[in-house]
């Protein structure tokens, strides 16, 4: 798990700059060079995924991929937000969430200080990348359309 603090870090030893700004879009984070602007009307959870987001372009995309009816700009999309999941959380982290009586997306999400909607993508990455199931140390993590069950 990576905190705002430690994902401002790394971008600055990698050579960004991270400004709190705000947008008249309903944007929450853009990357330009090595420039990169979060909303500053966020919660810090909020603004740790979008930067941890951001970066994960900076670090493995190329121009513009605003238009996402391009395949290209999908693919490239799709790769920034599996580096976006692995920089932020592994799915051993969900297990460790389980073993300290996290039942619901909301308590998982909020152990490992991401948004819900950040571990919902999460999910879909993992299940992309180990299929239906995961077993470790014993216990499973069987995904499902909505989330996921722990066995």
């Amino acid at each position: 798990m990576c905190s705002y603090e430690d994902l401002l870090d790394d971008a600055h030893m990698i050579g960004l700059d991270v400004i709190e700004k705000h947008f008249k879009s309903n944007a929450k984070g853009l990357c330009k060079g090595a420039k990169i602007g979060i909303r500053k009307d966020m919660p810090k959870v909020e603004k740790a995924c979008v930067l941890a987001e951001e970066i994960g372009h900076y670090q493995t995309t190329v121009g513009e991929i605003i238009d996402q009816r391009d395949t290209g700009n999908r693919k490239q999309e799709k790769k920034a937000r599996k580096w976006t999941v692995d920089k932020l959380i592994s799915i051993e982290d969900i297990f460790t969430a389980a073993e300290n009586n996290c039942k619901s997306i909301f308590e998982f999400a909020e152990y490992l200080e991401v948004t819900e909607e950040f571990l919902y993508e999460a999910l879909e990455v993992f299940k992309q990348r180990y299929g239906h199931s995961y077993t470790h140390e014993g216990k499973t993590i069987v995904f499902c359309d909505h989330g996921f069950c722990i066995k």
